[in-house]
């Protein structure tokens, strides 16, 4: 007998469902501000890392974009003025994407909407226990799935300390 009825095909199609419908729900948004999804993933968590950068593996990392697919994100961006270059004083294999006044000026002109849908289509339909659990198992489940999700950020480790358990390229020179 094939189990078509399992629990477990049941949440796969729920946390699919709900991701593809908060998705359709808030890319508008992104796209009538001039950004792509990834845009917005890449210029929000510059804005939510310490001094407002990432290295650039640990971007790719935190992404799941190859160190090809990063760079063209940061080119993307850096053309048009949205994010920056800087050189790792200690390391000249490194560098780091930093975000820039304009790309911060873009965030806050989406964010007061992207929040309140998020409001609207997620965290305002759970009480504050709900939610709580809710990314308390998140946490979980990402940890488990994409340990590299926090690569960089403050006490994480970067993807290159973090080691095999980061599927990511070790630096945008491709070492």
């Amino acid at each position: 007998m094939i189990p078509f009825d399992d629990s477990r095909l049941t949440a796969m199609g729920l946390l699919s469902e709900v991701h593809s419908g908060i998705a359709a729900k808030t890319s508008a948004l992104f796209a009538t501000a001039g950004l792509s999804v990834i845009d917005f993933e890449t210029l929000i968590r510059l804005a939510r890392s310490p001094r407002q950068r990432l290295r650039m593996s640990d971007l790719a990392a935190q992404t799941s974009l190859s160190t090809s697919g990063v760079t063209r994100v940061v080119d993307r961006l850096e053309r048009e003025g949205l994010v920056a270059r800087q050189a790792c004083t200690t390391d000249r294999r490194t560098s780091y994407a930093v975000i820039t006044e304009a790309g911060t000026d873009r965030l806050g002109g989406v964010l007061p909407q992207h929040l309140a849908d998020v409001e609207t289509w997620f965290t305002g339909l759970l009480s504050p226990e709900q939610l709580d659990a809710f990314l308390d198992t998140l946490r979980i489940l990402r940890d488990a799935v994409r340990p590299c999700a926090t690569a960089g950020a403050e006490g994480a480790p970067t993807a290159e300390l973090a080691g095999t358990d980061c599927p990511g390229p070790r630096d945008v020179e491709g070492r």
